[in-house]
């Protein structure tokens, strides 16, 4: 895996490119499940996504695993990073705006620290601490709008809690069971496999055959969300993640909810609260925080005015 290196232009409009898309995918979200069920809607989301990358796969003269035992990892990674915590968002979502999801939705890197330090896999250091404990204060404030909110929006809210925190075990779960194998595979395999633990799933609680024909307006949304949101989302990252390391390509996570809030705004008239805006700004900055950019800068330049 790459360190981090400095970021070129090239790879600064790759990650705004990325955080359009991904923030985009609360966007198509919020349209589709007006007229489907969540699962259904991530079922199409994750199969059309696999089958976009297969051809790619070849190209590039990869290819998945033949065995029961080396489907494993990817079953485990597709459960962690797609089946769960996507069909949580999009359940939420029927109940919260695309905006306050992924203003939540940006507490990932939070619950990720947590468990890698619960895990004994990285240490947790008084900066970290401190960008845990920022985080969580921006998460109240966020969720200080749900004090007049119904039970319907309040369950939404912990629904897409309680997906960041399964992003947070995917981190966990894919150092230690997909390292060496490459990015791309990785991300074809867990589409793969969440595919068809999907399909299984939709079947029984949802049966979309029985379900009408969606209006152009959820196809089209359906259509973004598994070819730009995360097929075109998935190669994306993994190029930024290849130029310049897994440091700065978490600068996303930064974006996301800024292009999600703003979108969520502009194309579905969702409204924008004070607590919502205060709550991001609080998570980004916790973020930087756990990322460590500016206790460095604050030492860089400590450093530069005492030599």
């Amino acid at each position: 895996m790459p360190t981090a290196t400095a970021i070129d232009r090239p790879t600064w409009f790759r990650l705004i490119v990325l955080s359009v898309l991904w923030g985009g995918s609360f966007l198509f979200i919020g349209v589709a499940v007006r007229e489907l069920p969540p699962l259904t809607v991530i079922l199409v989301r994750v199969a059309v996504a696999a089958l976009v990358l297969w051809p790619v796969l070849k190209i590039a003269g990869l290819r998945l695993p033949s065995t029961v035992s080396g489907w494993v990892p990817f079953v485990g990674m597709g459960l962690l990073n797609n089946v769960v915590p996507m069909s949580l968002i999009a359940t939420g979502q029927t109940s919260i705006t695309a905006g306050l999801a992924s203003v939540l939705n940006a507490t990932t890197p939070i619950f990720a620290v947590i468990i890698l330090a619960v895990s004994g896999d990285e240490r947790l250091t008084l900066g970290r601490i401190a960008g845990v404990a920022l985080g969580f204060v921006g998460v109240v404030v966020v969720r200080m709008e749900a004090v007049g909110m119904t039970g319907r929006e309040s369950l939404g809210i912990a629904l897409c809690l309680a997906a960041a925190l399964s992003y947070g075990l995917s981190g966990l779960w894919g150092r230690r069971m997909l390292a060496g194998i490459p990015p791309l595979v990785s991300a074809a395999g867990q589409l793969t496999a969440s595919s068809l633990v999907l399909v299984v799933l939709a079947s029984i609680i949802e049966q979309p055959w029985t379900l009408p024909m969606p209006g152009a307006a959820t196809l089209l949304a359906l259509l973004g969300l598994a070819v730009m949101s995360t097929a075109l989302a998935y190669i994306l990252f993994f190029q930024i993640l290849a130029r310049s390391g897994a440091v700065n390509v978490m600068l996303v996570t930064l974006l996301v909810p800024v292009t999600a809030i703003i979108l969520g705004h502009l194309l579905l008239g969702e409204a924008l609260t004070l607590s919502e805006i205060i709550g991001a700004l609080i998570i980004g900055s916790a973020l930087l925080l756990l990322d460590g950019r500016m206790i460095n800068a604050v030492r860089k330049a400590r450093a530069e005015r005492a030599g």
